[in-house]
């Protein structure tokens, strides 16, 4: 389960690559966007403000974020990017943060490329970050004699599952794009109390909170945090410096 809440608490931050990525797009009147992975729809609806005439389509796996989207006025549904197929008037194609969840994402990014007419356009990020202290600290504490057998079939986020740049630029070449692709190491400002846990609360540690009990999540939290402190110190003034990795990918079909 997403909550769109929690989602949104950091949402300045989690939405500056998408416009990142936006601003590489050349595309002037789309007839159809389809934003796959929408999310609570609040990036979603800037596409609808800067392409007025386009129809703007959102898909998530996400029912609580799927709602969220709705009730901003947005045309959202529930499915599996898996499944989704471009209308022929499709134009744009944009996936922020969502393509890491699914492993054979190569695969559909090569048979949505042959799908699009040309001209069309795919532009999508995903994190790079898998290899943090972050995600190493979560790791090792699911791991520990503590929580192995509560958190037995713990989905780990790895790095094995996004390609390089260089990968992404070959494989959409080799499906007959024309491709820009970059990398990002954001350093993000964060305030308040257990700032990297709170960042990790919406996204990373979700199926965590899922499988555990109120009492058991408390006590998880409560593990967790020292590693995260140790990892990233606050500063005299309250900063927390959270570096965060991500790939960038534009390409047009040719």
């Amino acid at each position: 389960m997403w909550n769109p809440d929690v989602y949104l608490t950091y949402a300045d931050h989690r939405g500056r690559p998408f416009f990142d990525l936006l601003a590489r797009v050349g595309v002037r009147a789309p007839r159809r966007i389809a934003d796959l992975g929408c999310g609570p729809g609040n990036l979603t609806e800037t596409l609808a403000q800067r392409w007025p005439g386009a129809v703007v389509e959102a898909l998530d796996s996400s029912p609580e974020m799927v709602e969220a989207a709705r009730n901003r006025g947005l045309d959202a549904r529930v499915g599996d990017v898996r499944d989704w197929v471009p209308a022929p008037d499709t134009d744009l194609l944009v996936s922020n943060a969502t393509l890491h969840w699914v492993p054979e994402h190569p695969e559909l990014l090569a048979r949505w490329a042959a799908q699009l007419a040309a001209g069309a356009w795919i532009a999508f990020q995903v994190p790079g970050n898998f290899d943090a202290p972050s995600h190493r600290a979560v790791r090792d504490l699911v791991t520990s004699p503590r929580w192995a057998d509560v958190l037995r079939g713990f989905p780990f986020e790895t790095s094995e599952v996004v390609r390089s740049a260089a990968d992404y630029a070959a494989l959409l070449t080799d499906a007959g794009c024309r491709v820009d692709a970059w990398e990002t190491t954001y350093v993000h400002e964060l305030t308040g109390p257990d700032p990297v846990l709170e960042w990790i609360r919406g996204t990373t540690l979700r199926p965590v909170r899922a499988a555990l009990s109120d009492a058991d999540w408390a006590r998880f939290r409560e593990e967790l945090i020292p590693a995260l402190d140790a990892a990233y110190p606050a500063r005299p003034d309250g900063i927390t410096f959270f570096p965060f990795r991500r790939i960038f990918v534009v390409a047009q079909v040719k």
